[in-house]
């Protein structure tokens, strides 16, 4: 059953969004709290040091657990990225898998070879082999259906979307939230007006796969400002946003736009 880990899944059909709304709670945060975000699956590569193929994983510490944020796929790049950034599997605490697509959960079974007996918060959509498959390799399924917190300032939108089902991560810091996703498949104007809904706070940064490689270049323009009359400090497209759509960012955000790729690391305080 090892292929269940590698095998796409390119659309979970029929599943029902939980519609659970959290109150806003008032975030109280030192203002020199830092989180550190380093990107370990791209298709993008930032330093030359490191691998780059299609997917998406970044790896979230400074929140009091350390976070992996999917797994990108299966050639082994993952664990290449870990070594070449200094970084050990067994510090991470727990996963968050933000839809099925094989080049975001394509790299578990071998991550569970380096660390297992870890939660695994997934989905609840998640096909049942995966669940076992995970279940199997010694980690346990958690599963996500409406926004909940996963760990201190760490929290999920739940499930979102209709044909693709998707959760995203919003992480407060002292700057304010830090939104990241996995490819944004049931919107990424959604998925900002979902993490407002949640928290109150402003945003500091959006980041990770926009979706937007197929959308028309002036709509593309049309969200990046919009994103700055949100007052959105930062964002940071990657992955499946497209060539166009980073460009385009780019031309809107200035110096407020944040270049992605295998190697990048952020760290929040400093923006």
């Amino acid at each position: 059953m090892k292929h269940i880990l590698t095998t796409a899944f390119l659309l979970i059909t029929g599943i029902a969004v939980n519609s659970f709304v959290i109150p806003k709670p008032q975030i109280q945060m030192e203002t020199d709290n830092q989180i550190t975000l380093t990107i370990l699956y791209d298709n993008y590569q930032y330093d030359k040091d490191f691998k780059n193929s299609w997917g998406f994983s970044c790896l979230i510490e400074g929140t009091g657990p350390t976070i992996l944020f999917d797994t990108g796929g299966s050639d082994g790049n993952l664990m290449h990225n870990f070594r070449v950034a200094g970084k050990d599997p067994r510090d991470v605490d727990l996963i968050i898998l933000s839809h099925i697509h094989w080049d975001h959960t394509g790299g578990m079974a071998e991550f569970l070879e380096a660390k297992s007996g870890i939660d695994v918060y997934m989905p609840e959509s998640f096909p049942e082999e995966f669940k076992k498959e995970v279940e199997d390799r010694g980690a346990r399924p958690v599963l996500v259906s409406g926004a909940r917190k996963i760990a201190e300032h760490v929290w999920s939108t739940g499930e979102m979307g209709d044909e693709i089902i998707e959760q995203s991560v919003i992480v407060e810091t002292g700057g304010g939230l830090v939104i990241i996703t996995g490819c944004a498949h049931p919107g990424i104007t959604k998925i900002v007006e979902k993490a407002s809904e949640m928290l109150d706070d402003e945003i500091l940064l959006v980041m990770g796969g926009f979706h937007l490689m197929r959308t028309d270049k002036d709509m593309v323009e049309r969200m990046a400002y919009d994103f700055l009359k949100k007052n959105i400090q930062y964002a940071a497209p990657s992955h499946c946003s497209g060539d166009g759509t980073l460009k385009i960012f780019q031309d809107v955000f200035g110096e407020k736009y944040l270049k992605l790729g295998t190697g990048r690391v952020i760290e929040t305080a400093a923006l």
